[in-house]
């Protein structure tokens, strides 16, 4: 692929059955968790595992600040119908914040919790300042080889997507697309933009084309592996991009 823009031309079907969450393979879990971040982090890095019965449990303790984990719901969208997957990694500003929504978000969703209640829940404590926006700059690497996750930031929107498309974000609170000519996707764009905005809101930057296709070749096992474990993850044209 030419652009950062065909980076999703590489993604899978957009329906999917019921996604119960279910466990993964440990080490498939914790390598996949640390891919989202360059590997000169990764080995002082903390990792979680999600329980399935209870929500995220804490794997590794780290030393360097960062925080690895694969994400499998995105409360915005009230939406259990279809799986979603994505390695994340937050530096110790960015845990502080959202790190601490996310893990609720698991373990309201282990509880039992409907998708539309844990959306209610969470927009809930938002208002009441259960969680506060981040007091400094930060930032969080999703630089793994693929990801899976809803396409559009319309939460009306349910496609949910696989898909090559390594990035980072930096906090950005309170901020939103046209304070800052930001350009909001789909299709991604190749300059920063606001996802999330509000309290927990990060510009995203996507890596260039060249990195990102280094990156997804590099970790071509990986993709591979994911791929046979759950067939959600596997990415049209095979383990490497074309």
């Amino acid at each position: 692929m030419n652009t950062v823009l065909g980076l999703l031309v590489a993604l899978t079907s957009a329906h999917g059955t019921p996604a119960a969450l279910t466990s993964m393979p440990e080490s498939l879990e914790v390598r996949w968790a640390l891919s989202a971040l360059p590997p000169k982090f990764r080995e002082g890095a903390s990792v979680y595992v999600l329980d399935p019965a209870k929500g995220y449990r804490l794997y590794r303790a780290g030393t360097n600040g960062e925080h690895c984990y694969v994400q499998r719901t995105e409360w915005q969208f009230a939406d259990y119908d279809h799986a979603v997957f994505f390695p994340i990694c937050y530096d110790e500003g960015a845990a502080k914040s959202q790190l601490k929504l996310e893990f609720d978000v698991a373990a309201l969703r282990a509880q039992g919790m409907a998708a539309q209640a844990v959306r209610a829940e969470i927009e809930r404590r938002l208002k009441a300042g259960v969680y506060r926006a981040p007091t400094r700059a930060g930032v969080s690497y999703m630089a793994a080889p693929v990801m899976r996750a809803h396409v559009s930031q319309d939460t009306a929107n349910k496609t949910v997507v696989t898909m090559y498309l390594p990035h980072v974000m930096y906090l950005a609170p309170n901020v939103r697309d046209g304070q800052i000519g930001g350009m909001t996707p789909p299709p991604p764009s190749p300059y920063p933009f606001v996802l999330n905005a509000g309290p927990m809101g990060v510009f995203v930057q996507l890596l260039g084309a060249s990195e990102a296709k280094e990156i997804v070749t590099r970790d071509a096992d990986l993709v591979k592996a994911l791929c046979g474990w759950n067939a959600d993850l596997c990415v049209a044209g095979g383990a490497t991009m074309q």
